[in-house]
């Protein structure tokens, strides 16, 4: 058996999650603690847009008792941020510091239990960096919060919409009023595409050929291998979901259109982006299904998305 090596990140398996623990993973990179990451096979490809560490891949078939042996005795420290998988793993393996916010890893996971409090109406950012935070590594370059350098830059006067939502139906604007925001973008001589994600019920298909004139459709999956073309976009207007994140962190700028989920806890990162709500007296009440009447959805009116929309423009 060789020297051990220094300290593993088990990441976050949501994509959303997976954009907001970017910034603190560049940031114990940049310390010299970590020395390898744990990811999703589907995540393997965006990982390798944040560093270059190597990676230990798993899938939904992978055995907790397998990968905890094929990591025994090789790390003396880990970081994990969600009860699961990857927190069983590593207290599997013996890993001698097992490192993770209490208020989400269960103790008995842990060997180092990290009181990190979140803040109310704080952005899930905060998350990570805090972990960071407690163990002593500086988390305020800005570089950490830079899009990924993929080397496309984007073409100007180009919009991408993304009507679908991975999060679920409560989650998507109604189609009708998509069609008019791409109208209207047409109107003022933006290049349209559309986008369709896994997940929601085939929308960006749907408006894609509602919209016709040679619009460009695209099915973004898997999400990872969509980044180049995303990062093509100068702007996109998205349903609350997976893609806005990625489309974020390829360097696309965002105009993000949230329902049940809470804006200022998870909307993408980037001051340059933008949100469009309707606030309605049950929101926040992040369900992927709408106990009511859909009404913060269906009170979201077009010229509120196209204000967002223009004035990213003029920004």
């Amino acid at each position: 058996m060789g020297a051990r090596k220094g300290m593993l990140l088990g990441l976050p398996e949501r994509w959303d999650e997976a954009c907001f623990a970017v910034p603190a993973v560049r940031a114990l990179v940049k310390s010299g603690l970590a020395e390898g990451l744990v990811v999703r096979q589907e995540q393997a490809e965006f990982w390798k847009t944040v560093c270059d560490l190597p990676q230990v891949v798993f899938s939904e078939k992978t055995s907790v008792v397998k990968m905890a042996m094929d990591l025994l005795g090789e790390w003396d420290a880990s970081v994990v941020w969600e009860n699961g998988f990857l927190a069983k793993v590593f207290a599997k393996a013996a890993i001698a510091r097992r490192l993770g916010p209490e208020n989400v890893v269960p103790a008995k996971w842990l060997t180092h239990p990290l009181d990190i409090a979140e803040g109310v109406k704080e952005h899930r950012v905060r998350l990570y960096l805090k972990t960071c935070e407690r163990i002593g590594v500086e988390t305020g370059n800005p570089e950490f919060f830079a899009p990924a350098d993929l080397g496309i830059p984007p073409e100007p006067g180009t919009v991408l919409l993304c009507p679908g939502s991975d999060f679920g139906v409560s989650h998507e604007w109604p189609l009708d009023r998509w069609q008019e925001v791409g109208e209207s973008l047409r109107a003022e001589g933006r290049r349209i595409a559309v986008a369709g994600v896994n997940g929601g019920r085939g929308l960006g298909k749907i408006l894609a050929e509602r919209l016709g004139g040679g619009t460009e459709f695209f099915h973004a999956v898997p999400l990872a291998g969509a980044l180049p073309l995303l990062a093509v976009y100068e702007l996109t207007v998205a349903a609350d979901g997976s893609l806005p994140h990625l489309a974020a962190h390829a360097g696309s700028t965002c105009v993000t259109l949230f329902g049940p989920n809470d804006a200022l806890w998870k909307r993408p990162l980037g001051k340059r982006h933008k949100v469009v709500k309707r606030h309605v007296e049950c929101a926040p009440c992040l369900s992927a299904k709408c106990l009511m009447d859909g009404r913060c959805q269906k009170e979201l009116e077009v010229a509120k998305v196209m204000a967002a929309v223009l004035g990213c423009s003029s920004d």
